[in-house]
Order: structure tokens, then sequence, then C-alpha cells
């Protein structure tokens, strides 16, 4: 039985952030009805479902928490009566503060969901209201006492540093405040500027400025130090857990395991083929209705072994531990260290990766110029 991951995407928004430019709607929740209907369909109608033992499920957004609750339990209890799922799979939902009451987490957690990831950003709310977050740190709070109330044990907190007006003290206090709640799990991103959002036209019009790069960095190593000294190890660029509880889902992603995606805009990786949904909700549903399932796929990239290569090692190199080169030869029938001789021995004369242990990994500085790595294998 070949084990994969299931992703679920729910389009629905309060109100979308400033520096978000993902596939979701703000003014849609009116259809929720119809697109949950049309994701259970599209599940019942995945072919060779018996072939598959589902090891982990991520339900994202978008802002999931928003919807009916019931409606989550709904597309939960298909997945489980249309796919072998393993009695220990990790099944995450995403959350936001503001969006979510007791009523839905007890309902979660009946329905067989065991991970949370709440989307904080900042302890600091004059931050959160710039780059558009419909809560502050009060709601925040409130949500992951009652998570903890309820029984989850299993809660990833998903923070951002290089925001606008955001300090070093920023970046301090935010993480001092969440240490102290001991969350299983913390995702630190850096914020990325995506042309066409809202943050992006304020900062074109000079209404908010960023931190220089310099500054940017300093935050990144200071969450790096922080973190590892409260007893958080970094197994990702961006990833910090306690012992045992890495992300299984966006590990398997990271070690080029297959996975299924389901809803608008989700994309799927199976048999050396990367493919997505249409992003359009109207079509995508009316697609369904008329079961020209078909016509909601979009064909990205078919797979040749020097493809699957290049881009095992760029997504092994965001692991901190980086690529195993026994794991690559088994997976490959290749040594990774000959086959691309030239460009690793260019990485390392600039000090941007070592060999050691029979593993490939960045350096300290090869994470600051990871996308300098990345290119060499595109």
């Amino acid at each position: 039985m070949k084990e994969i991951g299931l992703y679920i995407h729910i389009p629905f928004c309060k109100q979308k952030c400033y520096y978000c430019d993902f596939c979701s709607y703000a003014n849609k929740l009116n259809i929720q009805e119809k697109y949950i209907n049309s994701v259970i369909n599209e599940i019942k109608n995945i072919k060779n479902k018996s072939e598959y033992l589902i090891k982990t499920i991520y339900i994202g957004g978008g802002t999931p928490s928003i919807i009916d609750a019931n409606k989550i339990e709904n597309v939960v209890s298909e997945i489980k009566n249309s796919f072998n799922v393993s009695a220990e799979a990790e099944i995450t939902i995403e959350v936001n503060p503001g969006t979510v009451i007791e009523e839905n987490l007890i309902i979660y957690k009946k329905c067989g969901i065991n991970r949370l990831s709440i989307g904080l950003q900042s302890t600091n709310d004059s931050i959160l209201k710039t780059i558009g977050r419909i809560h502050n740190y009060a709601d925040f709070e409130k949500t992951y006492e009652m998570a903890r109330k309820i029984g989850f044990k299993n809660i990833n907190v998903d923070l951002m540093i290089g925001l606008p007006n955001q300090t070093i003290k920023d970046v301090e206090e935010t993480l001092k405040n969440i240490i102290q709640k001991e969350p299983e799990h913390i995702s630190v991103y850096s914020l990325i500027i995506e042309e066409g959002t809202i943050l992006h036209q304020k900062i074109e019009k000079g209404e908010l400025e960023l931190p220089d790069e310099d500054i940017e960095r300093n935050m990144y190593w200071k969450v790096n130090k922080v973190l590892e000294k409260n007893n958080y190890i970094q197994y990702e660029i961006s990833n910090f857990s306690k012992p045992s509880y890495k992300s299984k889902h966006n590990t398997d992603c990271w070690k080029q395991k297959e996975y299924i995606g389901i809803g608008i805009a989700a994309h799927s990786y199976l048999n050396s083929i990367r493919y997505s949904n249409i992003s359009n909700i109207e079509d995508y549903i009316k697609n369904i209705e008329n079961n020209q399932y078909e016509k909601n796929v979009i064909i990205h990239e078919k797979q040749d072994s020097n493809t699957m290569m290049n881009e095992y090692m760029i997504l092994g190199l965001r692991m901190i531990k980086g690529i195993d080169i026994k794991q690559f030869e088994n997976k490959f029938l290749v040594n990774p260290a000959i086959i691309y001789k030239e460009q690793l021995q260019k990485l390392q004369k600039a000090n941007l990766l070592e060999i050691k242990n029979e593993r490939i990994m960045l350096t300290k500085k090869g994470i600051d110029f990871a996308n300098i790595v990345w290119e060499e294998f595109i």
C-alpha cells in the first residue's frame, strides 16, 4: 500500500491579510456548503483509493476555522470512509484567533483532528493591525487556552519576522510570550512581499517601510538562538519543534513524498507528476456538479529522473540536517556527491554548503543565502 498525505484547501477568510496572495476569498462564505459538497465529491471520485494509506491530513486555507465546524467534520469523515487512514495519522487544521469558538474545537477533536496550527504572527497588536490581521494577542490567548482545555496536545504557532515597523525587541517580546505557553511547535516565516497584495501597494506608495535586510537576518538568528536555548529543535529553515513534534505532513513534502490536494488551487504530487486544481471557485464547483472532474486539473510537470533528483536536492536542503547521501543513492541509484560534484564544490568554496557524516547540508551562511544554493539545482 502506498503511503501518501492529503491536503484539503478551505479558501474562505473573514478578511484578506495584507501580505496574502494565497487563493482565498473574503466575501464568499455564502457558498461554503456548495464548496464543501464539491470537496467531498472530489474525494469520492479519486481513483485507486484502496491502494493508498493516508499518513497525514492537512486542512489549510484561507481560514478553515471560519466555516461551520460540522462541515470540517463531514470532510474528515468522508476521508475516513473513502481511504485507509493510518491509526497514527497526523491530522492538522489551521485556525485563526477570532474565528474559532470552543464548540468548534470540540468538534475538531471529536472527528480525529489531533494537531492545531494557530496563525498568530506577532504578539504586538499594532503590528497585527498594520498587516491586516483581524485578531489581537488577547484573541490568540483565548484560542490557545481553549485548545489546551479541550485537550489538544500538539499545537503549532505561526510567527513572522521582517514585518513593517517590527524591531528586534518586538521579536524578542513575541518569543518570550509564546515560549511561556509551551507550544509543541513554532514556525517562524520571513515576510515575502508578493506583487499585487495590499502590503505591496502600501510599500510602493511609501506608506509602510520594512526592516532592512541586515535587521531581518538579525531577527532570524535571534529567533534561532532563543528557541534553541528553550529546547526547540530547528529541523527546517523556518520550523522549530520540541522532540518528536516535527510536522509530519510538511516533512514528508520536503522528503519528496507523495500527496493529493483537494479543493481549489490545491497541489498534488503523484507518480512523478505535479498538478493542481483550478483556482476559480465557481468553475471548480460547476465542473464537479457536471461530473467533469478532469476540467479542474492542471498538469504542471511530468518529472524525469533528472528533474526529480534536482527537486530532491532543493527540497532536502530546506532541512537543517540536509540530504542523507545513502538515502539519495537508495532512491536514485546514483551518488549525489558525484553527479553534483561541480555544484557542490562551487557551493562549498563559497561556504554555503558542507558535507559531513555522509550528509549534504547548508551552512549558516547557506541558510541566509538559500535561494542562491537552490538555483544551482534548477
